[in-house]
């Protein structure tokens, strides 16, 4: 047999790697275990990878032969709890400049959206760090206000919205040894699979495409790196529209300069009625026969 049609993974919709494994112009980032290991196949600047728990390990290696000064270390939450602060650790007692950039997601992700051994949160994880002896620390994450009055950042620690990335890590970039950004976002699928048990909020907006206004350039899906933008043939051309079904509400689409994007509030999404809902699916089927079997019960058939 032969392949007909082939499909790289991919981050799902409104994942937060799409927007946490991005680097600055002229850096570099190297992979590790787990989801954001895809960004191996994007237009990311990631190289490599290692085993779980030795993240950081291969520049500390390379370092010294490289004219190149700095790398950044992408390493899931889950890894960092399973071994990955170890390679901290390891990377600590070395001269590399590495920033690791701890992709909180609030979930093992990779294998089914298991909660963390020990109750891992954001500001544990930074206080850890600055315990093993990494002294410049910054959190970034859609959401900046949540940890007030709820969390306990470590001196010196800063916190910065997602908007802010790219100049965050531009100065980590430059900083002598050690550093750490944790990305702070919550997995995409495990939204959704929350929202449907009513225990994560769920914005009452979305957000659409106006394909008469829309010039096709793609510039909302340079921006989201998101799947739920798709391509849509008009007669005035290839367009783009977002799938309403698949959309998790990251809404980091909008940040691309086009003024097709309309967001409505208090909208929901319009369901097709199920074919097996139409009819009863025991409609016609005969009352079963009972007869008595003594002691050893009842039985039934349908003739």
């Amino acid at each position: 047999t032969s392949d007909i049609a082939s499909r790289t993974p991919f981050f799902c919709s409104g994942c937060p790697h799409n927007s946490s494994t991005k680097v600055p112009d002229g850096s570099l980032a190297a992979a590790g275990i787990g989801c954001h290991f895809m960004a191996l196949w994007m237009d990311r600047n990631t190289v490599g990878f290692t085993a779980m728990g030795g993240e950081g390990a291969q520049w500390v290696g390379q370092a010294p032969f490289s004219k190149r000064g700095h790398i950044f270390q992408n390493l899931g939450d889950g890894t960092y709890n399973h071994s990955g602060a170890l390679a901290i650790r390891f990377a600590l007692s070395s001269d590399a400049n590495i920033t690791y950039k701890i992709l909180y997601n609030d979930a093992v992700a990779m294998t089914g959206g298991q909660p963390h051994e020990g109750g891992l949160t954001v500001d544990m994880i930074a206080r850890q760090v600055r315990a093993e002896g990494v002294e410049r620390i910054a959190i970034v994450t859609d959401e900046p206000d949540k940890y007030a009055g709820k969390a306990d950042f470590p001196a010196g620690a800063t916190i910065h919205h997602r908007d802010d990335l790219d100049l965050v890590q531009r100065e980590l970039r430059g900083v002598k040894g050690i550093s750490v950004l944790i990305y702070d976002q919550t997995c995409a699928a495990e939204k959704r699979r929350r929202r449907k048990r009513g225990t994560f909020p769920d914005p009452d907006k979305r957000v659409f495409i106006n394909e008469l206004v829309c010039e096709g350039c793609g510039d909302c899906g340079v921006q989201s790196n998101c799947v739920s933008i798709q391509p849509v043939e008009t007669e005035f051309g290839r367009k783009r529209r977002i799938d309403q079904s698949s959309c998790n509400k990251d809404f980091s689409c909008v940040n691309g300069f086009c003024p097709s994007f309309v967001t409505v509030h208090g909208a929901k999404i319009r369901k097709a009625e199920g074919i097996a809902g139409r009819t009863d699916p025991l409609d016609g089927v005969p009352a079963p026969a009972e007869f008595s079997l003594g002691a050893q019960g009842w039985a039934g058939i349908i003739d």
